[in-house]
């Protein structure tokens, strides 16, 4: 009887232990939350003016309010050199949720119903699908355009940009509050999980910031709290317009109202004879704003002790050139402030803030926040983006080797049908970003003929101020063709099948 008793209380221990060993690992999976607004400079970030960050970028940070931000920057590993490889919203956010890059992805161009082309694939397994599989409460806010518009019901008028996201196209996001593309920054709407169309009368950053506190709290019985959550927050400002009070919040607004253009803009490439620079002060406004929505969710997590195992990322789906080298198309360039994206990455348990220059490309973010989150095993085969999460956690690991550069990739509508819907897309130009230089090369629709280049060393001339000639640096040329060569056959890229510019680029 005695041992009978023995036995019985060796089991309860061991079901208490075990109990107890399943509830450090639920507690140990982390969540995650990933905010990205949309064409927010790298640059835009108060912290790069401050010791402890300036010195490891070659360029003067925006003179922009970002208390949050600064505040955050030093708790994560923050990235001076994040790429967009194909630098204009859906083709990023096709690379971001899928891990590959827009050949693969579907999403080759700016989506809308006229571009058929462009779509983001069905049959891919998405970031969000392999955190639902993994057992996460997965939830997404704001602005989505990752995909070809879908009628609705409520959508009478002729769709072009903006509309619903049908369930089945959603990849693993149960919790949906969300839309196509619609810029009317203080009049969003959004489409909930279930069709209903909302339309708030807010700010858009702050109207999410809301419904990102509200999910977290389970204001609504919406999330099953015994799971973790993977929530994405895709906020439109600070992208255009910004030319009034209608883009932005006053109060913000008057902390830039009155500062000379020229103590805003203060970048030796800008242009000031473009009417744009006078449009900054909104934009920086905007940028103010987005800080204080990012704010109120860190803030929430601190209230609801979640901080500390939660990852949290801010990041941006391309960069805003903001009148420099007298681009007015602030996007979509092989230009730093184009492609270059904020990126940092906090995770209190884990990761131990630092600054680094990891080459990180758009591709490699859902591995690598796969990787963080202890989910490396169900990265899905045949992913195109590469798991970097090991040099988060040690940059000085051997596991994986560095990136030595990013591809850029420009696309431009193809071929349409009889309907003069876009059926095809035109690989316009393609080029390669490495520590110290970016070269890109743009060719003509009809025979794929060069018809312009950029060569820029960025260590030495880190504004891109001088084009310099590809007949006078034969060797650099020579050495980042090669590596772009490689990258876009290793991608399978439309340049490496047809053999585009063989006469300069190493196919391997």
């Amino acid at each position: 009887m005695k041992l009978n008793n023995n036995i019985c209380l060796i089991g309860l221990l061991s079901v208490g232990l075990h109990s107890c060993k399943a509830e450090q690992e639920k507690v140990q999976t982390p969540n995650v939350i990933y905010v990205f607004p949309d064409q927010y400079r790298n640059h835009a970030m108060g912290f790069w003016r401050q010791e402890g960050f300036r010195e490891h970028v070659n360029f003067k940070g925006d003179p922009v309010v970002t208390p949050n931000l600064d505040k955050f920057a030093r708790e994560s590993v923050v990235l001076t050199s994040a790429q967009s490889n194909c630098p204009l919203s859906s083709p990023h956010r096709g690379m971001l949720l899928s891990g590959m890059y827009p050949n693969k992805s579907g999403v080759s161009l700016n989506c809308n119903s006229v571009r058929i082309i462009s779509s983001l694939r069905e049959d891919l397994t998405c970031i969000g699908d392999v955190y639902k599989q993994a057992g996460y409460d997965c939830a997404y806010f704001g602005k989505w355009h990752a995909d070809c518009p879908a009628p609705h019901k409520e959508d009478v008028r002729k769709v072009i940009w903006d509309t619903y996201t049908p369930k089945e196209r959603r990849h693993g996001f149960d919790h949906w509050y969300s839309y196509g593309v619609f810029d009317d920054h203080k009049n969003p709407h959004y489409w909930d999980t279930e069709g209903v169309k909302h339309e708030p009368h807010e700010w858009s950053p702050l109207h999410e910031a809301s419904k990102v506190v509200s999910y977290l709290k389970n204001e609504n019985n919406v999330r099953d709290t015994d799971k973790p959550f993977f929530i994405m927050v895709g906020m439109n400002p600070p992208h255009h317009p910004y030319k009034s009070l209608d883009d932005c919040m006053e109060e913000d607004f008057l902390i830039y109202k009155d500062k000379p253009l020229d103590s805003l803009l203060i970048r030796p490439n800008v242009d000031f004879s473009m009417k744009k620079t006078k449009e900054s002060r909104y934009y920086f406004a905007a940028v103010t704003g987005v800080d204080r929505a990012f704010g109120q969710i860190l803030e929430t997590l601190d209230e609801l002790g979640l901080s500390d195992n939660t990852i949290v990322v801010f990041a941006s789906d391309h960069g805003e050139t903001m009148c420099s080298q007298g681009v007015g198309d602030p996007k979509n360039s092989p230009f730093t402030e184009s492609m270059n994206i904020p990126f940092l990455v906090r995770y209190p348990k884990v990761l131990k803030p630092h600054v680094d220059d990891l080459l990180l490309s758009t591709p490699d973010i859902m591995p690598t926040l796969l990787g963080l989150s202890g989910l490396e095993e169900q990265i899905p085969a045949g992913l195109q983006g590469i798991n970097y999460a090991s040099i988060f956690i040690d940059p000085n690991t051997k596991v994986v080797k560095r990136p030595e550069s990013a591809i850029y990739i420009r696309n431009s509508e193809g071929d349409k049908n009889e309907q003069g819907q876009v059926v095809t897309y035109f690989p316009e130009a393609r080029g390669i970003k490495t520590v110290q230089y970016t070269l890109a090369f743009y060719i003509d629709k009809k025979e794929h003929k060069l018809v312009r280049s950029y060569l820029f060393d960025d260590l030495n001339d880190p504004y891109q101020l001088n084009n310099l000639p590809l007949d006078e640096n034969k060797e650099i040329v020579e050495s980042l063709c090669k590596q772009m060569g490689r990258e876009l056959t290793n991608i399978e890229d439309p340049w490496s099948k047809e053999k585009i510019l063989s006469d300069f680029i190493r196919y391997e």
